[in-house]
């Protein structure tokens, strides 16, 4: 009987996370059911396609929304009002309307169901979601569904941990990673040294004044969830005004970052390094009730090269990640780094970000080889990077433009659909959040720690940053946990 009961409660859990959609499926109204059936029909001919866009998470019996991290911990605030659950919803629907969009450009244009218009396709999909949100989001139970449901699983393989006797292997990883901090910390002691070889690169010019950008700050988050929403036109200078220089130990070809395109007959995308390129978008972490906007800065290189013969940590692409947490008065409040596989997650704290102390002891709570003094308006970091490996060196502060060589800053959102040689597109990223073909032999050697594909190039969201425990890259957690911010 127990059995039974069991069973009857699994057979019922599946059958409401196939509601409210299930409803609009017999819908006697043809509108909605016909706008129901059209995400079905997009959601098998994009599986079928492989073409799937990871970034953000599909949202069970909602198949309009998708959630990331930071809107899956506003939920408890969103419940307050009929306003906040709203503009949830709505950023949730802007989520699913991207992802839709690069899903849609990214079809064959020719199928086995027949050929394909992108530009209707896209419209329709914007039309049907708002109006099965609308419906939706009137009648309690939907609410309540949205918000039980909004949630974005770890990138944490719990099997793997199981079988691979994870907390015994934990112990030498946790060896291992000592052992990486203490040559960080000796290599961030050692200055730069000013070496021929060594290439300088400054973004584009800013005009954009510290004051200017607490303007922008304060007036984008008056919205029911106080997320600091610039227009695309102010977010393109905010990236501008707080973009890093880079100082890249060049000794060959690997060491040249640029722009990502899609080669002939190539599963893995190139980097196209007679144009300096370094990708930008918005992130947003909670601090003490508050949402803080963040710029994050990535760029990549070709590959790394292997140091010797079976070098485990060598692989097509390479790069760096790069995040400023922005203070509402416009001041960067902490800057932190990984590589876009995940790992070497590095914080630089400045004067007005406190450190505070794990809950228990763990190796990976925060590693932090060196802070920053407070920069000042018209100053931006430099960071210096080593040949082949691009693990950061050091961080410095300069002013102004620093150098003659300059990098263009572009849409991250780009890399999840690129024009191929064929005429299609593309992402970067496979259905899986991974870029394809850069997968480290290093991966059976982290298997028991259950990150999927470790060493792999990923997507925005898909950063599982820890070895010991668990930690991804946007948790919206994640800074209000390791730090006390001094915050006007």
């Amino acid at each position: 009987m127990r059995c039974a009961a069991v069973l009857a409660a699994l057979v019922a859990g599946c059958a409401s996370l196939d509601q409210p959609i299930g409803s609009h499926l017999q819908s006697g109204s043809p509108l909605v059911r016909g706008c129901a059936e059209w995400f079905r029909a997009m959601d098998e001919r994009v599986e079928a396609a492989g073409v799937r866009d990871a970034q953000d998470t599909r949202v069970p019996g909602f198949p309009y929304l998708r959630v990331n991290r930071l809107l899956a911990s506003l939920r408890e605030k969103a419940a307050r009002s009929d306003a906040a659950v709203q503009a949830l919803a709505e950023r949730m629907l802007v989520l699913d309307a991207e992802a839709r969009r690069v899903e849609i450009l990214n079809l064959p244009v020719e199928g086995p169901a027949g050929s394909f218009d992108a530009d209707p396709a896209l419209r329709r999909t914007q039309e049907c979601g708002r109006l099965l949100r609308e419906i939706d989001l009137a009648k309690a139970e939907g609410r309540r569904g949205l918000l039980e449901r909004a949630e974005v699983p770890d990138d944490y393989l719990l099997s793997h941990r199981i079988l691979g006797l994870y907390a015994l292997a934990s112990l030498p990883f946790s060896a291992g990673i000592r052992q990486y901090q203490a040559e960080t910390l000796a290599a961030f002691r050692r200055a730069p040294i000013a070496r021929e070889g060594r290439v300088r690169y400054a973004p584009p010019g800013s005009r954009l004044t510290r004051a200017a950008a607490a303007a922008i700050l304060v007036r984008s988050a008056g919205n029911p969830l106080g997320i600091p929403e610039p227009t695309p036109e102010e977010f393109t200078a905010l990236l501008a005004a707080y973009a890093p220089s880079f100082e890249i130990d060049v000794k060959a070809d690997y060491d040249r970052f640029g722009a990502l395109r899609w080669l002939r007959n190539d599963a893995t995308p190139a980097v196209d390094a007679t144009r300096a390129v370094v990708y930008g978008h918005p992130a947003w972490t909670r601090v003490r009730g508050r949402v803080l906007l963040q710029l994050v800065y990535t760029l990549w290189f070709p590959e790394r090269p292997p140091r010797s013969d079976g070098d485990l940590l060598a692989g097509r692409l390479d790069g760096l990640t790069w995040r400023v947490t922005l203070a509402p008065d416009g001041e960067p409040l902490v800057y932190d780094s990984i590589h876009p596989c995940g790992c070497y997650h590095l914080f630089f704290p400045t004067p007005r970000a406190e450190p505070l102390p794990p809950p228990e002891a763990n190796t990976e709570w925060l590693f932090s080889p060196q802070a920053l003094p407070r920069v000042a308006d018209g100053e931006r970091p430099l960071l210096h990077l080593e040949s082949a490996t691009h693990y950061l060196e050091g961080v410095s502060v300069v002013a102004g433009i620093d150098s003659v060589s300059r990098y263009e800053i572009r849409s991250y959102g780009e890399l999840r659909s690129l024009p191929r040689p064929d005429g299609g597109r593309a992402s970067v990223f496979g259905p899986d959040g991974l870029v394809p073909g850069t997968e480290r032999a290093e991966r059976l050697l982290f298997w028991p720690m259950g990150i999927r594909s470790a060493g792999a190039m990923r997507q925005w969201g898909r950063h599982a940053t820890a070895f010991i425990g668990r930690r991804h890259f946007d948790d919206a957690d994640l800074f209000d946990k390791r730090f006390r911010f001094d915050l006007p």
